[in-house]
């Protein structure tokens, strides 16, 4: 099996493969809106139709919200699961738009062409480089060099409703050596990455109850107690001056960066004070003695992300609010434990409360961090054969976001997940004039056979 051959024929091949990833975009298969069934269902049909062109053995899998699309082809080890999404955000605001997102076109901008459409990054453009790859390969030699189980949900983006139960029924067909992800991006314009790192998410929303009704300040305020002011004790407590959060064993099971991704994080060269003067800031403000990238990928966060009480309306209004209340959300690494966290969050709070006040709290997720096995020696091959493709050597990077599936591969199905995708940081995922540049999805394609022909 030549692997020159099959970046040849993908070179080749690229004006069909774009084709194919048009017609698949111009598939309006937007999960959330029920007025959009039948779509993701012609979306699933599309996929099962072309995986099947492959010789997949390949099915529509009902569920009872839109269909998973399964398929198996090859033999051999290692065996690969695919995962990827065929279901897209909504549109609005239309207006917002400089074309239809669903006639999707390739244009021309001042940074090279682009594929323009909605779900052309998020995630039918980083699905189809990997059904491409094997397309090529399937071309050049006959079969694939080794077991491939393709894996694609209508839901990722309502919230993915039915996927744990469905995974949990079909863990033995589902199970792999390696799961691949290709929903991420590169580390700027050249520079391909692995993900290897996910935080974990805890939410709390606390409650601080004072006066049984709003109260007259000039009557009651001094004697009577004010519930935002307990509340923004409890808040400004929750950090130290160097940045540190405060809450009791919160830093229990956060690991230290090896030395060797230290230097590769370091190599990377990140531009702290550019990318906080994006959003009109400078200075960063997390622990003092850590990085910008460190804060951002492997250390844990403690944000408030809302607060309520009071009058805020127009003008002002003299009143001593009955409640406040903020949402209060962590990004966790490592071993950090989720629901000791929230434990320990609740009785510190507890611990500040005065006795004409009372506290309530509801929970909002809790999910932990993930952390690959990159000393998997499948995973330093990936990384070679990614920088054999870009300008830029490859690096294993953190994600300071959250994607529950690679936690799910590996509490469901036992599988440790590489998370490689080709999404730029413009790419403009979630809104209007979503883009993915043709150079994304043609390497990407490349980047895949390459990749396939290191694990194999």
């Amino acid at each position: 099996m030549s692997l020159d051959t099959v970046l040849a024929r993908i070179d080749a091949d690229l004006p069909q493969a774009t084709e194919r990833l048009l017609n698949l975009l111009r598939i309006p298969s937007i999960s959330t809106d029920p007025a959009y069934k039948d779509n993701c269902q012609e979306a699933a049909d599309w996929l099962v139709a072309d995986l099947a062109s492959l010789g997949a053995q390949v099915e529509k899998r009902p569920t009872p919200g839109h269909p998973m699309v399964v398929g198996h082809i090859g033999e051999g080890a290692p065996h690969l699961l695919f995962y990827g999404h065929y279901d897209v955000q909504p549109v609005d605001p239309l207006e917002l738009w400089d074309r239809d997102p669903f006639d999707p076109q390739i244009e021309e901008t001042d940074k090279g062409k682009v594929i323009r459409g909605r779900g052309a990054s998020d995630d039918k453009g980083q699905l189809m480089t990997f059904v491409e790859a094997c397309r090529a390969w399937i071309a050049e030699n006959g079969s694939l060099p080794c077991k491939i189980t393709f894996f694609f949900e209508g839901e990722e983006e309502s919230g993915s409703p039915s996927l744990i139960p469905f995974m949990k029924d079909n863990a033995e067909e589902l199970k792999s050596d390696i799961a691949l992800i290709c929903d991420t991006g590169m580390f700027g314009e050249e520079t391909p990455a692995i993900v290897t790192m996910l935080r974990g998410l805890l939410g709390e929303e606390v409650t601080i109850t004072g006066p049984s009704k709003d109260l007259h300040s000039g009557m009651y305020g001094g004697v009577a107690m004010n519930p935002i002011r307990v509340l923004a004790k409890v808040i400004a407590g929750l950090h130290d001056a160097t940045g540190r959060i405060t809450i009791p064993g919160f830093y229990d099971g956060v690991p230290e960066l090896t030395d060797e991704l230290k230097a590769q994080w370091d190599g990377l060269n990140f531009d702290a004070g550019s990318f906080l003067g994006e959003v009109g800031l400078g200075e960063p403000a997390g622990e003092k003695d850590r990085s910008a990238l460190e804060m951002i990928w492997s250390r844990p966060t403690c944000e408030v992300n809302g607060i309520k009480g009071g009058y805020t309306g127009d003008g002002f209004k003299t009143v001593l609010p009955s409640k406040a209340s903020a949402k209060i959300s962590f990004r966790l690494v490592g071993q950090q434990d989720p629901h000791a966290i929230r434990e320990n969050f609740r009785e510190m709070v507890r611990a500040q409360i005065p006795e004409d006040c009372t506290v309530d709290f509801h929970g909002h997720g809790a999910s932990p961090a993930g952390q690959m096995e990159t000393g998997d020696p499948a995973f330093e091959a990936a990384r070679t054969a990614l920088s054999d493709e870009w300008p830029q050597p490859a690096a294993f990077i953190g994600c300071g976001g959250s994607i529950p599936i690679a936690g799910y591969f590996k509490t469901i199905l036992g599988t440790d997940a590489m998370l490689i995708g080709f999404g730029k940081d413009d790419d403009q995922i979630h809104s209007p004039n979503e883009k993915y540049d043709l150079t994304s999805f043609h390497k990407g394609i490349r980047s895949w056979a390459r990749i396939l022909d290191a694990l194999s």
